[in-house]
């Protein structure tokens, strides 16, 4: 063991499972009894392993990096099923040490504060729902040019879809090596995508092909990239481009001395001169693009609830129609509002929150409006990645076995709503008789007092 460099183990007497890692970033499974090589290699982690546990309750290794990345794996597929950041965690400063319950499936993090974890791991899809990708779908776009969607996946697999049919068309693998594709976007002609993963890297890819025409990496250690936003054309037709590394541009002098002090999150642009970016405390910087300079600040204030406490289930991804007329947000918990934007905070200071004028539930994660189209496409953590009318109807799930026309609604899947969210109680529809705040019978006499009421008024007008 010597030889790879261990930092860290755990056994597992259930299993009978020795569990390594260390310097190289591989986790190996070992049976102890055999110990000429390991039965498998676990590869994701982008820095050096230096805490391992294996879940005896599920059969689930724990591990934690160097750079402050947790991961969840299967030990009978060896795959990994949940990868966390200390910043999504909320968690600050480096890691030291960390402990997991399994009473309670909670993980103990120390750093210079002790944090307590709460783990709910998704279930796998179950084998006859219907499923996009074997991993969750991290991010998706709409290509115009072509009318296809491209998804991209924790394992870093790229699918493209055929927009019209929902059919798949081409994929490929190990886009960014071990590490998850985090986002992605195409450049202005929609000939090329740009995908970014947790390696740090940018990928330029004629995705038709699955070539890779341009790498993208700065020095030193590279943290993951959270989002993309692409101004410019990128033609890299020319085959000395193939595979070529380029370096960034010089930092702007105002994001070193004015920039932001945490991990920046997500990115917004209004062509040709603003870019907007948001960090993990919650400042918005709007830069000027052409300058570098800082055009203003915003701060934005934790989120709060009716009730005063903060709100459970964070915003994952926004979309906006292009006449700004409607804002639609989806949240952790599965949820999409939709909001009236219209003439929202364009007199005076709004007091209040735009007016939601529809919930769905989507199990959603990221989201784009197709607005041409009239759609929207979503795409999950369970793997899936969909498409449903502006108005919540569910059109189909890409990978299905019958292809819809988009153009006839007649095929499309609704009114049926995917199993999952059907059978999620939170997709019940509140009823004061479920909730038990009034009987069954109370119901049916409020029914008939109505029914007297409305007859008692016909013969009046009559």
């Amino acid at each position: 063991l010597l030889i790879f460099g261990v930092k860290t183990f755990a056994f597992c007497k259930k299993y009978n499972l020795l569990v390594t890692g260390g310097m190289d970033r591989i986790i190996r499974l070992w049976n102890p009894y055999m110990p000429r090589r390991p039965t498998g290699m676990l590869r994701s982690h982008m820095a050096p392993i230096f805490y391992l546990y294996v879940s005896e309750e599920d059969a689930r290794v724990f591990s934690m990096s160097t750079d402050n990345t947790l991961k969840i794996w299967d030990t009978e597929d060896h795959s990994c099923l949940f990868t966390a950041c200390s910043k999504s965690s909320g968690i600050k400063g480096e890691l030291t040490a960390c402990h997991y319950i399994p009473g309670t499936r909670s993980l103990y993090v120390a750093t210079d504060t002790l944090a307590l974890l709460h783990l709910r791991l998704r279930p796998p899809p179950e084998p006859h729902l219907v499923i996009s990708h074997k991993e969750p779908v991290l991010c998706c776009k709409y290509n115009k040019e072509f009318k296809h969607v491209v998804s991209c996946s924790e394992g870093s697999v790229v699918k493209v879809w055929d927009f019209e049919t929902g059919k798949h068309l081409f994929e490929f693998c190990d886009a960014h090596g071990s590490a998850a594709i985090t986002c992605m976007t195409f450049d202005d002609s929609g000939r090329r995508l740009v995908t970014g993963g947790r390696d740090g890297c940018l990928k330029v890819w004629n995705y038709n092909n699955g070539h890779c025409l341009h790498t993208l990496k700065r020095e030193g250690k590279c943290d993951e990239i959270c989002d993309l936003a692409s101004w410019l054309d990128v033609h890299l037709d020319s085959a000395d481009d193939l595979h070529h590394f380029q370096k960034p541009q010089p930092y702007w002098q105002d994001d070193i001395n004015r920039g932001h002090k945490e991990d920046i999150l997500c990115v917004a642009q209004c062509p040709p001169t603003f870019l907007a970016t948001s960090s993990y405390d919650g400042e918005i910087i709007v830069w000027n693009m052409i300058s570098g300079h800082v055009h203003c600040k915003l701060h934005t204030p934790t989120p709060m609830d009716s009730s005063g406490t903060k709100v459970k289930s964070q915003t994952s991804s926004i979309a906006v129609t292009a006449d700004d007329s409607f804002l639609y947000a989806a949240d952790e918990s599965g949820y999409v509002c939709v909001y009236n934007v219209k003439d929202y905070a364009l007199g005076d200071p709004e007091q209040g929150p735009p007016k939601c004028i529809l919930i769905l539930i989507m199990s959603s994660v990221r989201l784009e409006v197709i607005e041409e189209e009239k759609v929207l496409l979503s795409c999950s953590v369970d793997c899936t990645v969909r498409l449903w009318s502006l108005d919540g109807e569910y059109i189909g799930t890409f990978g299905q076995e019958e292809p819809w026309e988009i153009f006839t609604p007649a095929s499309w899947k609704h009114p049926m709503v995917p199993f999952e969210i059907l059978i999620d109680p939170q997709s019940m529809p509140h009823h004061p008789v479920l909730g038990g705040e009034i009987s069954v019978w109370q119901i049916i006499s409020s029914d008939q007092n109505d029914a007297a009421q409305e007859n008692s008024l016909s013969k009046v007008c009559v």
